[in-house]
């Protein structure tokens, strides 16, 4: 993890202090053996300054010894410390080594006072050791958020930014549909309509924050629930059988668009009015990371003169355009019903 970077409310030499001691509190024993070297350092220092220090200084060296272990090492090293330096402190400097006994007034207030004062250091190192992990998980986690933020941003940009191209392409195939049969522009317009409108409901689907972990199925089941009830179809059954796949946003949009197009064509021209039906949309997985997308209805049928690559049929070449952006072709199947078959990938 990095460390956060220093400003105005932070000192940044603290946070080198503290990524220099992570090495040692985090190693499971290596803070217990540099916490007791760092009690003998003391240990050995006090005894070079005996003949220098007037009497009066048995802890002098041993402070530091525990202030620094508790910060390099930890907490369980700086208690150890401690206890060992407490414990030297009055073996060789104020007990049985001076003539003192434990019973002494002068002995136990001296040893109270560093006990006192080095668990005050201890705790107060502890927690503001605590306190800067917190401030560095939190820092991290915002850290994160921002650059997750800012990587939706722009996907939502760019995005939106496909959708008004596929805009632009939609208006473009309904405009020469509509210079080709003049008769048909109000129905051409009204197509068009339709489709911008499910656009604009696949996109509010796709970014809508409780919509992100859902299972690819409900999404889909959702979607064609959405699109009955837009053309008023209430007679209409959708069922979808889906695995939960790992589409990336781009790939889910295309499925969704190519998925709403066939369903939609379905309702428009499967069945007569009023008329019960059903539609069947079902992903299989073939293997190798390829999918086979079903969708069928129990409808009329496909005409026998169809042509799908006839200019009128304008539905078809939006589908076959959609399928292609997902790596597959479309293929189509008559007989009591239709079905249409798109192979293909997740990437």
């Amino acid at each position: 993890m990095a460390e956060p970077a220093g400003d105005a409310a932070s000192d940044p030499f603290f946070w080198r202090l503290v990524r220099l001691a992570r090495p040692l509190r985090e190693h499971p024993w290596r803070g217990d053996a540099a916490g007791v070297a760092m009690f003998g350092a003391a240990l050995l220092l006090r005894f070079a300054l005996e003949g220098i220090l007037p009497p009066g200084f048995p802890f002098l060296t041993f402070f530091p010894a525990v202030i620094l272990t508790t910060f390099f090492c930890g907490l369980r090293p700086g208690i150890t410390c401690a206890a060992l330096s407490t414990f030297a402190a009055w073996h060789f400097f104020i007990g049985p080594s001076v003539g003192m006994r434990l019973d002494n007034g002068q002995a136990l207030m001296a040893l109270a006072f560093f006990v006192g004062i080095a668990a005050l250091d201890i705790v107060l190192i502890h927690f503001t050791f605590t306190a800067a992990d917190t401030l560095r998980a939190e820092r991290e986690t915002s850290a994160r958020l921002n650059g997750s933020l800012r990587i939706m941003f722009q996907e939502l940009q760019h995005r939106v930014a496909n959708n008004m191209q596929f805009v632009a392409a939609l208006l473009t195939l309904h405009r020469r549909q509509a210079a080709a049969d003049p008769n048909v522009a109000l129905t051409v317009l009204d197509d068009a309509g339709i489709r911008l409108e499910t656009v604009a409901r696949i996109h509010r689907r796709l970014y809508a924050p409780e919509q992100l972990d859902m299972p690819t199925g409900q999404y889909l089941r959702e979607l064609c629930r959405d699109l009955i009830d837009a053309a008023g179809a209430r007679e209409i059954t959708c069922t979808v059988e889906a695995p939960d796949l790992r589409l990336r946003i781009t790939q889910l949009t295309t499925l969704s668009m190519l998925v709403a197009e066939i369903v939609t064509n379905s309702l428009k021209h499967a069945f007569a009015p009023g008329q019960p039906g059903r539609i069947d949309v079902a992903i299989t997985p073939l293997g190798a990371g390829r999918y086979d997308l079903a969708i069928t209805d129990d409808g009329r049928g496909i005409p026998v003169d169809f042509d799908p690559s006839s200019r009128s049929s304008l539905g078809f070449r939006i589908i076959q355009g959609l399928a292609a952006q997902l790596g597959g072709t479309l293929r189509l199947e008559g007989g009591s019903g239709t079905a249409a078959h798109v192979e293909f990938r997740v990437e």
